[in-house]
């Protein structure tokens, strides 16, 4: 949608209701968005569909609500991504625009944000993704462009002055130009790729500076043979993605977009989902690593499929970062490597493993924690689920990670009783969150059996399952967590407990996320229900695998 905005081509689009529709369908009743149907919102989610409504000209409903929930991300200096977190800079730059420029309103306190984004500015200059990591000198151009785009849009109030040494950022940034033209992501980086180009770029435009080198060159040379954009020299798609970053870093840096118009918006048309919105390439070929893995995870066999597939998962492992990515268009994710790990990816790659393990070191947060991805506040989701992808590497977590940072993270979301924790230190107590804690603790070489069953009884439903809140509404993910987790703690489980909750869940049409929610469709959840089906019918002595979602 940004891209055809900026091709001046949004109209074109062939399913405009069914694309509003899409975008409306992720609205949470607490007036945050969610990635997908079901889950909780957050800040990345909240922003992209409020613009993506903002510029296909469809009006944004709730935005009074929109306005309340991000008030409940604001940690007093700036935005976290979801309530209780700790701010980082993506989530600031995301609630800040989305303040502004969608619900009309400002930030809460826009002094106290200057200065916390003043604090982002490492010694070389750049910016980085939270005070913490920039007191470790991690500078990243995405980092510097969000920081950029969050003070940019302070300014729609009036005039503000940028809260760094200038001209030390320009410089770092541009020092991050290759001699080819294109951007690194830091000087960190293996390969210059359009999404650094276009965040560079982009943060120099607004900063009133410009490349040292022209950049137009390098990125008319990344044309596919659509004459659509790829990301990086080798990659072999002109995914969605890409042609954004493209468009951006040439509308950045005034070159003219015109030329490209008609090859990007009928690549795109080739990216339109039947039903309404877009995917990053051809729907009929957009995999995704979570629901590769779970086909892996289902056939549980060594088919010529099979292998395949782990092949495919393992190219997701691309430069610049060793982890997964959802589709390989943007950025790895600790859940998505988890679960390609989980699935047998890297079994016989020792190099592959070798990038996965130190691309987890380098994400584990100053806090101990870990986020979904690099830069992004630490919760457990996450946290658990690096921990395993470790423990599924068959490597002890404690030779790997910063355990005694990772130690703390736990405890500062561990709530009054000991045994109740939530995603982050300012949250909400629940079942999934204490189970993850757990996990990490056994990892640590602190296990607490009886904590765990504790925590298992308190949210144990009669008639069968375990609810992540209370403990009268079961659900897929939660059931599936307290199984695994009693499993790695040697803890006995009612098969009829769990037996009847599958019964009520698993239909010939599919599996539900819980007895409320419609079968069918959905390949994670078919996942889940079929490992619990297998670990209660005897195919297994336990879940292998501790898979984490949210």
């Amino acid at each position: 949608m940004r891209t055809l905005a900026w091709l001046g081509r949004v109209q074109g689009i062939a399913n405009q209701p069914g694309t509003a529709s899409y975008l409306i369908g992720r609205a949470n009743s607490d007036g945050g968005y969610a990635w997908t149907k079901g889950m909780p919102s957050d800040a990345w989610a909240t922003f992209y569909c409020t613009q993506a409504l903002k510029d296909l000209g469809h009006q944004i409903p709730g935005r009074d609500r929109t306005a309340k929930w991000l008030d409940l991300t604001w940690s007093g200096d700036a935005y976290a991504m979801t309530p209780g977190q700790e701010p980082d800079v993506w989530a600031t730059h995301f609630s800040t625009r989305t303040a502004v420029s969608v619900c009309g309103s400002d930030v809460p306190d826009r002094d106290r944000m200057l200065v916390w984004l003043s604090t982002l500015q490492t010694r070389s200059g750049g910016l980085s993704w939270s005070p913490e990591h920039a007191r470790a000198g991690l500078a990243d151009v995405r980092a510097c462009h969000y920081g950029v785009a969050a003070w940019y849009a302070l300014r729609a109030a009036g005039p503000v002055a940028p809260p760094w040494d200038v001209h030390a950022l320009v410089r770092w940034l541009v020092e991050q130009q290759s001699a080819e033209g294109g951007f690194k992501f830091s000087p960190n980086a293996e390969i210059p790729c359009m999404w650094a180009t276009f965040r560079a770029t982009a943060a120099l435009a607004a900063l009133g500076a410009k490349p040292e080198r022209s950049v137009e060159e390098w990125i008319m040379g990344l044309r596919g043979p659509h004459g659509a954009f790829v990301r990086w020299a080798g990659y072999d798609v002109e995914d969605v993605w890409a042609s954004f970053c493209a468009v951006g870093a040439l509308e950045a840096t005034g070159a003219s977009i015109s030329a490209v118009a008609e090859v990007v918006v009928s690549r795109f048309a080739e990216l339109a989902c039947p039903d309404g919105g877009f995917t990053y390439r051809e729907p009929v070929a957009a995999a995704d690593a979570l629901t590769t893995a779970a086909a892996v995870l289902v056939e549980g066999r060594e088919t010529p499929s099979v292998l395949l597939s782990r092949r495919w998962l393992e190219g997701c492992q691309m430069p610049n970062e060793g982890g997964i990515m959802y589709m390989p268009g943007r950025g790895s994710e600790v859940r998505c490597t988890l679960w390609a790990v989980a699935a047998g990816a890297f079994r016989r790659n020792a190099a592959g493993v070798e990038r996965v393990l130190d691309w987890l070191c380098r994400m584990q947060n100053p806090d101990g924690g870990f986020g979904y991805w690099e830069g992004r506040g630490s919760e457990l989701v996450s946290t658990a689920a690096a921990v395993e992808a470790v423990r599924l590497l068959g490597r002890d977590v404690r030779s790997v990670l910063n355990s005694s940072t990772l130690q703390g993270f736990v405890d500062r979301c561990r709530h009054e009783d000991g045994v109740g924790h939530g995603a982050s230190a300012g949250a909400t107590p629940t079942l999934r969150s204490g189970l993850q804690a757990m996990r990490v603790r056994q990892a640590l070489g602190a296990a607490n059996p009886i904590a765990v069953r504790a925590l298992l009884d308190r949210h144990r439903v009669p008639g069968g399952g375990w609810a992540n809140e209370g403990s009268r509404v079961p659900d897929l993910l939660s059931t599936y967590e307290a199984v695994v987790t009693a499993d790695l703690h040697g803890i006995a489980v009612d098969n009829k407990h769990v037996g009847r909750f599958i019964a009520r869940v698993r239909t010939d049409a599919g599996t539900a996320w819980s007895p409320l929610a419609p079968a069918g469709g959905d390949r994670l959840a078919d996942c889940l229900g079929t490992l619990l089906h297998k670990r209660l019918d005897g195919r297994q002595a336990r879940l292998a695998a501790a898979l984490t979602l949210s």
